[in-house]
């Protein structure tokens, strides 16, 4: 008897496969179109102890015209809270540690971003650390250089803190092509995403949108001014992964609506949209990954 995620393969996108890509490769690139630029990433992290006690982490990337910033969250705890302007000419610590509380944890944050590196994005890509400890115990590491940093700052023996990333929110502006990265499970590859949208032949009438993993067309949509909200089921590094779109507002509020593109993993045996689910489940063994872009368009 097949198991239930190779019965649900059958009736899905396989990224693996070269049929994915029958559309044309090509039609996935864009010369003419700058991709759009990143605002803000939020991330959020389940962290696991070793006293079996779990916790999620919000770490927020963002960028915008009065500066560059990092703000890191403790669960719903508003008073958990840490905030910095790495741009600010009031705030230059560029380099240092806080010391927080949050439901009888003792939380202290530790972070170097003097010599980070950033491309277009509010994320720095090199360069630099991100260390979130949680009871003497190390639950987050972020950067380059943090093994680096927790070698020379604890004592050897810490106890490392499971942690996963559940979420992935990304807000963008610019340009209908945006590009990210994606990886699916702790244990898969990072695959490259590239969301596009526009006309057949690149004309400005009939819009079409489509999505490519790693070079690969896996959706394209035409008529999108009536298919403007739908979904597929994709198979990527043996998960199920929904992909769901709206773009409804790009069409009947652009002045100021956004695109929401959501991908999710979901085990076989769940046939419930994403949405209706919680980051923290009843069965803590149960890890998914959530990435949505929020997709603002240029008028």
């Amino acid at each position: 008897m097949r198991d239930i995620a190779s019965c649900f393969s059958e009736h899905s996108v396989n990224v693996s496969e070269s049929s994915c890509s029958s559309y044309s490769n090509n039609a996935c690139l864009s010369p003419s179109l700058i991709p759009s630029i990143q605002n803000a990433v939020t991330c959020v992290y389940k962290i696991s102890l070793s006293t079996k006690k779990q916790l999620l982490i919000t770490v927020t990337w963002c960028k915008n015209q009065l500066g560059q910033g990092l703000s890191i969250n403790l669960g719903d705890d508003p008073s958990a809270a840490f905030k910095l302007n790495t741009n600010s000419r009031l705030f230059r610590k560029k380099k240092g540690s806080k010391l927080l509380e949050s439901d009888n944890l003792k939380i202290e944050v530790f972070w170097d971003l003097s010599i980070a590196k950033y491309n277009t994005g509010p994320e720095p890509i090199e360069g630099f650390y991100v260390m979130v400890m949680v009871d003497s115990e190390i639950g987050l590491l972020l950067g380059d250089m943090a093994e680096e940093a927790a070698t020379r700052k604890l004592k050897n023996g810490t106890p490392v803190a499971r942690a996963s990333l559940v979420s992935r929110r990304e807000h963008c502006s610019g340009n209908t092509l945006y590009s990210t990265k994606a990886q699916f499970c702790d244990t898969g590859t990072a695959h490259d995403i590239l969301i596009k949208c526009s006309g057949e032949n690149e004309g400005l009438k009939h819009p079409v949108l489509s999505v490519s993993i790693d070079k690969k067309m896996v959706i394209r949509v035409k008529r999108l001014q009536w298919n403007f909200r739908g979904n597929q089921t994709l198979f990527v590094d043996g998960l199920l992964v929904d992909l769901m779109w709206d773009v409804h507002d790009w069409f009947f509020n652009p002045a100021s609506g956004y695109a929401v593109f959501m991908f999710r993993t979901r085990s076989g045996m769940d046939s419930r949209l994403w949405l209706e689910e919680k980051l923290l489940q009843k069965d803590p063994d149960r890890l998914e990954f959530s990435l949505l872009i929020y997709a603002c368009k240029s008028l």
